[in-house]
């Protein structure tokens, strides 16, 4: 009972540890990360198409029911670069922004990406994610921080640009360029300078200054603040706001209100994959942060639990007010590097962020919207990574196929065309590989017992007796390509008298490719050849007991692929040389 306790309420366990040290750490880090999300969560909520006061909510509740839930202890949860632009794409085709049906679409997005997250990990189908191969989602990633970015710079020029791929919204920047507002480029632009330099020069010129390395971490961490306090003064003080510079307005002054998801079943029709691709995503993207972290501190992550932990908060997200989260990278990483020893860091940050909505909004009603989008651009730029490509080609052909295939389909069509190719792809390439698995002919190393491919070794061989080893389970989509190398290999050669099948590599063989074995174990026999298997893994040899086919087989299964050489030889009077 409290092994299933611990498993599903992770705080149970890292709870009975907590002490002063613990707590004062963890404090220090909510401190630090409070003071990075408050414009962070503003400029997503932006980028999603919502009130900015949705992005302070989903950064409430989600962490909270996360810190519950979760399994690692640095995983920061809350409103994402990517997710928001997946949610502002789905939610497009829907309704206009500034609707109550665009807002309340959000709560149903995020309502149904909390229930099929909660359903997987329940289902324990964390496993899901490996089918998303990693130069696919990086692809992704890539050209979705390409499309973020050039979305916001029509508030960093002060201008009306609309469209779901890069090449539209270039297009209409391009068109509207002549209403730039100069005063709210001057912002956009100063902002984006000075977020660029905190980021990449404020910490160095510090240390050169003499001051401390951790004072310093937290100056360039509270670097964003630092342009919102000084832009929102200089919009209220000049009251340039008047002169045609867009800023956030009137912000409620409260906590997070309770919301209850409007089901409509037209609604949930068109959110439902949406809803599912940003649950995949948004869950790869979190695990990998999340195990990464966990990895620096010999900590273990629990995909399965992961998935509850993710759930649940995009469930609070739904009934507070807020729209899809996930675990974010840059917010992550500060939370570790500030110190976080526990998901109570993440609670406390939800306390810092909550005050700040019931007591700080009054003061950004004058935060101009061109530095939210600088927040947001200065951000997404550094998920950019053109690199993938020099090095997906370099390595396979194929997988730089696919990561070329979902960049273009993202820029030129759209995010839920460009996720939905590469997860499409991803099993593709995954099924493609696994349909045709490494198959070797192997010889036996003079002097030792090993066996290694007669095209990459010096190895002696039996010109009657051939040795093949499968780098892949069995299954259905590879059992007929098993099938058709082995009569090739012995079609070619009449003096084969024994196939040896060495079997170190297999942890599978499904019903399918039992019954390919049972047609290569015939054929072979109609060939005056004997089919033997070596090497063969407990698990597999368990499940073969149960058939007919160790009963039919016309050789022997062997421990070892050296006696099965050993034996085989032995019967065409080949002894092989040790």
């Amino acid at each position: 009972m409290r092994d299933h306790l611990t498993r599903y309420l992770p705080i149970a366990t890292w709870g009975r540890e907590y002490n002063r040290t613990t707590l004062s750490n963890d404090l220090l880090a909510a401190l630090i990360v409070t003071i990075m999300l408050i414009p962070q969560s503003l400029a997503y909520a932006l980028l999603a198409g919502l009130p900015p006061e949705a992005g302070l909510y989903a950064s409430i509740a989600p962490i909270i029911l996360y810190a519950i839930f979760g399994t690692s202890r640095a995983l920061a949860v809350g409103p994402v670069a990517v997710v928001s632009l997946m949610t502002a794409a789905a939610l497009g085709n829907i309704a206009e922004q500034g609707t109550m049906g665009y807002a309340a679409a959000a709560l149903l997005l995020a309502g149904m990406s909390g229930v099929i997250l909660l359903g997987m990990g329940l289902f324990r189908l964390g496993f899901v994610a490996n089918f998303l191969s990693h130069p696919v989602i990086a692809g992704f990633i890539t050209a979705s921080g390409m499309i973020i970015a050039a979305s916001q710079l029509k508030h960093i020029l002060g201008i009306n640009a609309e469209g779901h791929n890069l090449l539209d919204l270039l297009i209409s920047l391009v068109e509207h360029l002549p209403e730039t507002n100069w005063i709210t480029a001057i912002i956009g632009v100063s902002a984006t300078g000075f977020l660029f330099w905190v980021r990449k020069g404020l910490k160095p010129a510090l240390k050169r200054a003499g001051v401390r390395s951790g004072i310093a971490d937290v100056a360039t961490k509270a670097g964003p603040v630092a342009i919102v306090v000084a832009t929102t003064f200089a919009v209220w003080a000049f009251g340039l706001d008047a002169r045609g510079v867009k800023i956030v307005g009137e912000v409620p002054q409260s906590l997070p209100p309770l919301t209850l998801p409007v089901f409509s079943t037209d609604l949930v029709r068109q959110l439902l994959l949406p809803a599912f691709l940003i649950s995949i995503i948004g869950f790869v993207e979190s695990i990998s942060v999340a195990q990464t972290l966990a990895a620096k501190k010999r900590q273990r992550i629990d995909p399965d639990q992961e998935l509850i932990g993710l759930g649940a908060a995009n469930v609070a997200a739904s009934l507070t007010g807020g729209f899809p989260v996930t675990g974010g990278f840059s917010r992550s990483v500060v939370n570790f590097d500030a110190g976080a020893e526990t998901p109570a860091a993440g609670a406390y940050t939800a306390v810092g962020l909550a005050i700040a909505a019931v007591a700080l909004t009054p003061l950004i009603f004058f935060l101009p919207k061109a530095t939210l989008a600088a927040t947001i651009i200065v951000a997404v730029l550094s998920l950019v990574d053109f690199s993938i490509l020099k090095r997906s080609w370099s390595y396979s052909k194929a997988d730089f196929a696919a990561v070329l295939a979902t960049i273009l389909l993202t820029l030129g069509i759209g995010v839920e065309a460009g996720v939905s190719v590469g997860v499409g792809l991803s099993i593709l390439l995954h099924l493609y590989k696994s349909s045709r698995p490494h198959i070797a002919e192997v010889g036996l190393v003079p002097g030792t017992e090993h066996f290694r491919n007669i095209l990459r070794h010096k190895v002696k061989t039996d010109p009657k007796v051939i040795t093949m080893r499968v780098d892949e389970s069995l299954y259905f989509a590879n059992a007929r390509f098993l099938e058709d190398s082995i009569q090739d290999r012995v079609a070619a050669d009449p003096d084969v008298r024994h196939v040896i099948l060495q079997c170190s590599a297999i942890n599978e063989i499904d019903f399918s490719a039992l019954e390919s074995l049972e047609a290569i174990n015939n054929r072979l026999e109609e060939m005056n050849v004997k089919l033997h298997l070596s090497e063969v893994k407990g698990p597999v040899m368990d499940r073969l007991e149960k058939t007919h086919f160790l009963e039919e087989l016309t050789g022997k299964v062997f421990l070892t692929q050296f006696e099965a050489a050993k034996v085989a030889n032995e019967s065409c009077d080949q002894l092989p040389a040790s």
